[in-house]
C-alpha cells in the first residue's frame, strides 16, 4: 500500500487571509480620498465660524477611518467604523461638550463664537452725514422675481438700479415718467404698490442696490434710500472694532467676552469666552444661589427617596395581598398594572386636572368630607400641598413595577422557610421583617437603588404637573418649591428670557458626579447582598 505523504499547513502568519485585487484597492482609495477631502473642507467651514470642538471631533474621525481602512492590522474594524463614527458624534461628543461648555459664559448675549460676532458686526451700516437720501420706487422682475429700485436723487437725476448694476431710463425702455419722476412702466418689469413694499421691505431691504463702489440700500424710512457705509471693522493686529461712525475702538475683552471700549462701553452680541471654574464657584458659593439650590437639592433627595419608598411598600403591600390563592387576582392584577401600562404624560395630565382646587374631583371630595373652603387643599399654590401631591403621583406612577418585580420574587423564596419560622413561634411580622424583608432585599434592593437614581431626574413628573411651582420668593433665577435639580437647570438653560447655558451644564456635571457616586454605592451594595445569598 502506498502511503500519502501529507503537506503540513503553511504558517497561519504568512497564509493569505483574504484576496486583494487592485480595482477593490483603487476604490477604496479613492472613497477615502473624497472622504477625507469633504471632512477637511468640513472643518475648514467649521473653523471659520468658530466651532472647533466639533471641528476637531471630526478630525479625530477622520484620522480614525483613514487608520482602519489603510491599516492591515485594522482591517476586522472595517465594518465597525460607521458605528464608531456614530457612537462618537452622538452619545461622546454631547458629553465632552457639555462638560466644555460648563466651563464658558455660554449664554443669553454669549451664544456665538467670537469669529461669527465679528461678522454680524462688521455687516452693520450706517448713514454718513455726508451721503444724501434718494427718494425709491420698488419693481420687481416678471420672471426672476428679482428686485430693483427707481431711485430719484436730490437734484432730480434718476437711474434704475438692480442688484449689481445700473441702467439709465433709456438703456431699459422705461415709459413716460409720472409727477413723481417715475416711470409708468418698464418692460420686463411689475411696479410695487405702498402696500406691496410694506409686506416684502425685509427682502428687499436685505440687498444693495447699484454698482458694488455707489450700491444703495433702503433706510428705515420708507421710500428713502442712501449709499451705506459699514459702521464696524475688525483690526486683527489689536484684536479691536473700529466704529467709523464715532471713531471709537472697542477691544477684545477675553475675560466678559465683550467688544469694550476705554469708557466702559459695550458692543452686542458678545461672544464666548472660558470662565474656568467660575461657573462651579458660583454653584457652591454665591449666596443667591445657593439658597435655593440647598433648598432644591433636599428636596431632590426627599422626592426620590420617598417616592422610591412608598412605592415599594405600595407595591410590596399588593404583592403580599395577592400573593395568596385569592379569587380573582389575575383580573385583579391587570388592573393595577394600568398606571404602568398608559402614557405617563397622559396620566400626568388626568391627575393634574384631578387635582385642581377648583374643579377636581380629589379637592371637592375632601372639601365635602372636611367642610372645606373651595380651593382647599392647594395642591399648585402652597410648597407643601404641591410637593404631597407630587408624591403621590409619583407613587401611583411607580408602584405596578415594584408589585411586578417583588411578585416574582416572593415566590421565589422557599415555602419550608416559613414552615420552620412557623415551629419556632414567629409571628406573622417577625416572620416578614426577619426573613421576607432580607431574602427580598436581594433580589429587589439594586433595582430600588436604580429607581432612586431615576426618580432623582424625574423631569416629566416635575414639569407638567405645574412646572416646579409655586415660585420662590427673592431669589436671583427662576426657581419653584417643587424644583429639583434637573427641572431647575431645565429653567436656567431654557425657561427664562435670560438663558445661562454654561451656569446650567455646570449643574448637569455636578448631578452627573453625583449619579456616579450613588451608581458605584450601587455596586458595593449588590456585591454584599450576593455576599448575603451565597452566605
Amino acid at each position: 500500500m502506498t502511503a500519502i505523504e501529507v503537506q503540513p499547513d503553511k504558517d497561519p502568519k504568512t497564509r493569505p487571509e483574504r484576496s486583494v485585487t487592485t480595482g477593490g484597492t483603487i476604490l477604496r482609495l479613492l472613497g477615502l480620498v473624497v472622504f477625507t477631502a469633504f471632512s477637511l473642507f468640513f472643518i475648514y467651514l467649521l473653523l471659520s465660524d468658530g466651532y472647533w470642538p466639533l471641528a476637531l471631533l471630526i478630525g479625530v474621525i477622520t484620522i480614525l477611518i483613514n487608520y482602519i481602512f489603510l491599516s492591515p492590522n485594522a482591517y476586522p474594524m472595517r465594518w465597525m467604523s460607521p458605528g464608531l463614527a456614530f457612537m462618537l458624534l452622538i452619545s461622546v461628543y454631547p458629553i465632552a461638550y457639555t462638560i466644555y461648555i460648563s466651563f464658558t459664559n455660554y449664554g443669553t448675549g454669549h451664544l456665538l463664537p467670537k469669529a461669527q460676532v465679528i461678522d454680524i458686526l462688521e455687516s452693520r451700516n450706517y448713514l454718513p452725514e455726508a451721503s444724501g437720501t434718494l427718494n425709491y420706487t420698488v419693481f420687481r422682475n416678471d420672471t426672476t422675481g428679482e428686485y430693483a429700485l427707481w431711485l430719484v436723487g436730490p437734484e432730480g437725476n434718476t437711474f434704475f438700479a438692480t442688484v449689481g448694476d445700473e441702467f439709465t431710463a433709456e438703456e431699459i425702455g422705461a415709459g413716460a415718467l409720472d409727477e413723481d419722476s417715475v416711470p409708468t412702466s418698464i418692460p420686463g418689469w411689475t411696479r410695487l404698490k405702498k402696500a406691496e413694499t410694506v409686506r416684502n421691505i425685509t427682502a428687499i431691504s436685505a440687498n444693495s442696490f447699484g454698482l458694488e463702489e455707489t450700491a444703495v440700500q433702503v433706510t428705515g424710512r420708507l421710500g428713502q434710500a442712501a449709499r451705506l457705509e459699514q459702521r464696524f471693522v475688525y483690526d486683527p493686529e489689536q484684536d479691536a472694532i473700529i466704529d467709523k461712525r464715532d471713531n471709537i475702538i472697542y477691544f477684545a475683552d477675553m475675560t466678559t467676552g465683550f467688544f469694550t471700549a476705554k469708557d466702559g462701553s459695550k458692543l452686542n452680541p458678545g461672544f464666548q469666552v472660558t470662565v474656568g471654574l467660575k461657573n462651579y464657584q458660583r454653584f457652591l458659593t454665591d449666596p443667591t444661589f445657593r439658597g435655593p439650590l440647598l433648598l432644591i437639592f433636599a428636596w431632590t433627595v426627599v422626592f426620590a427617596l420617598l417616592s422610591v419608598l412608598f412605592s415599594f411598600a405600595l407595591g410590596l403591600m399588593i404583592a403580599v395581598v395577592f400573593g395568596r390563592n385569592m379569587p380573582g387576582q389575575r383580573i385583579i392584577k391587570s388592573l393595577l398594572i394600568i398606571p404602568f401600562a398608559v402614557p405617563q404624560v397622559i396620566t400626568l395630565l388626568v391627575w393634574r386636572g384631578m387635582m385642581n382646587p377648583l374643579q377636581g374631583v380629589i379637592p371637592r371630595m375632601l372639601q365635602e368630607i372636611f367642610n372645606m373652603p373651595v380651593g382647599w387643599p392647594p395642591f399648585f399654590s402652597d410648597p407643601i400641598w404641591v410637593k404631597v401631591a407630587l408624591i403621590i403621583i409619583n407613587v401611583w406612577l411607580a408602584y405596578p413595577y415594584f408589585m411586578l418585580i417583588t411578585s416574582g420574587a416572593l415566590q421565589a423564596i422557599p415555602t419550608d422557610m416559613y414552615e420552620a419560622a412557623d415551629i419556632d413561634g414567629a409571628s406573622p411580622w417577625q416572620a416578614f421583617r426577619g426573613l421576607t424583608l432580607p431574602l427580598l432585599l436581594v433580589a429587589v434592593g439594586p433595582l430600588l437603588i436604580s429607581s432612586f437614581t431615576v426618580n432623582f431626574n424625574s423631569f416629566n413628573v416635575i414639569y407638567l404637573f405645574n412646572s416646579g411651582g409655586p415660585p420662590m420668593v427673592g431669589t436671583a433665577t427662576a426657581a419653584g418649591h417643587s424644583d429639583i435639580l434637573i427641572s431647575y437647570v431645565y429653567k436656567l438653560a431654557f425657561g427664562s428670557s435670560t438663558q445661562q447655558l454654561g451656569y446650567a451644564s455646570a449643574i448637569t456635571i455636578v448631578i452627573f458626579l453625583m449619579m456616579i457616586v450613588v451608581t458605584l454605592f450601587q455596586f458595593r451594595r449588590m456585591g454584599t447582598w450576593e455576599e448575603l445569598e451565597n452566605a
